[in-house]
């Protein structure tokens, strides 16, 4: 499947920040590391997109979706971190590392919830398993404990990067490079100022920031470049069950670089993010629905989804507004921009 290869990889990346990030906080403060980390994936993006032998065939962002970038800026590049920043100063290291795990959740509630996207029972099962188990990877030796403004503060942060998220695949159908560039040039700038504001970061040196640089372009960059591609295919809830896996990979090396063991309980939780993915993987959601018409404008080729005729013969896959007309099948899906579809049983065939 590739939406779950695109988000277990953008996982993958992720997690490989949490020890590389280990390694840079020793001279650099959480700000300003943020910062870095996400200008860095900026300018990485920005190369990546200007070089003469890229020729991006994906749907370009357009004016229409300013509100939508915005809002994925400020919840997912200002509110949250600031948030999280404010809830961390005043709980312990180990109550933060737990309470971040309520992103997924919020994710999940809220793709359900209110934008129509449809978990099964046993995905739904799946998705709790890896969640649970990344909440075994974040438990170490240390106090639990802080004030409950402190813990608000970290719930409400999660529940942004939750909007973010949400949001962020509402945009999925356009450029992904394009996105992520503007997503992480807005939010590195934000957080900079920030951070320049308190008065008390220093001026980092050139080997710090190259260093930082180097891991957002690889570790957010690419990384928010895949996780577009999944939340395009996946939608936000299967998405969001992917993403927990990216403390397993940071455990993993976490034990290569610092020779840390893993104990009982992060043992545990990897055993359970195993099979939670592999139940994810494994499931097929199929039945009988129906297509309303739409009209909106993505990368495509001509399946059976995408039955339109051009004046002359194009390449696939291509971009281009396009209507979609009613219509009903059967096949495996997911809840993706073609698929939002009721799940609800008819009065007649109800048991």
């Amino acid at each position: 499947m590739p939406g779950a290869v695109y988000a277990l990889s953008a996982a993958a990346l992720f997690g490989a920040s949490t020890p590389a990030a280990k390694l840079l906080l020793r001279d650099l403060s959480p700000l300003m590391l943020s910062a870095l980390l996400y200008l860095g994936a900026a300018i990485a993006l920005s190369v990546y997109r200007f070089l003469p032998a890229f020729e991006s065939r994906e749907a370009k962002v357009t004016r229409r979706d300013l509100p939508l970038m915005c809002g994925i800026i400020f919840s997912g590049g200002m509110l949250g971190p600031i948030l999280m920043l404010l809830g961390l100063q005043r709980l312990s290291a180990l109550t933060g590392s737990l309470l971040l795990n309520l992103e997924g959740p919020f994710t999940t509630l809220i793709a359900v919830g209110l934008m129509r996207e449809h978990l099964g029972r046993r995905e739904m099962f799946a998705a709790a398993t890896i969640m649970l188990g990344g909440v075994l990877l974040s438990v170490q030796a240390g106090h639990v404990g802080g004030s409950w403004v402190g813990a608000l503060e970290i719930a409400a942060a999660c529940l942004s990067w939750g909007i973010d998220n949400n949001l962020t695949q509402r945009i999925s159908l356009r450029d992904p490079v394009a996105v992520a560039r503007i997503k992480t040039l807005a939010a590195g700038a934000c957080v900079l100022v920030i951070a320049l504001w308190q008065g008390s970061e220093a001026i980092p040196g050139a080997t710090n920031v190259v260093g930082a640089g180097a891991v957002g372009a690889l570790c957010y960059g690419v990384s928010i470049v895949f996780d577009l591609k999944a939340l395009r295919v996946l939608g936000a809830a299967r998405e969001s069950a992917y993403f927990a896996t990216a403390p397993f990979v940071g455990a993993l090396l976490s034990v290569a670089i610092f020779r840390d063991l893993p104990n009982s309980s992060e043992l545990t939780g990897a055993a359970l993010m195993s099979i939670g993915v592999a139940l994810l993987i494994r499931e097929r959601h199929s039945h009988r629905h129906t297509h309303e018409v739409i009209f909106h404008e993505h990368l495509h080729i001509h399946d059976e989804h995408h039955r339109h005729e051009h004046d002359c013969l194009v390449a696939e896959p291509h971009s281009h507004p396009h209507e979609h007309s009613s219509l009903i099948h059967d096949h495996p899906h997911v809840s993706d921009s073609h698929h939002r579809h009721s799940h609800k049983l008819p009065k007649a065939e109800r048991g």
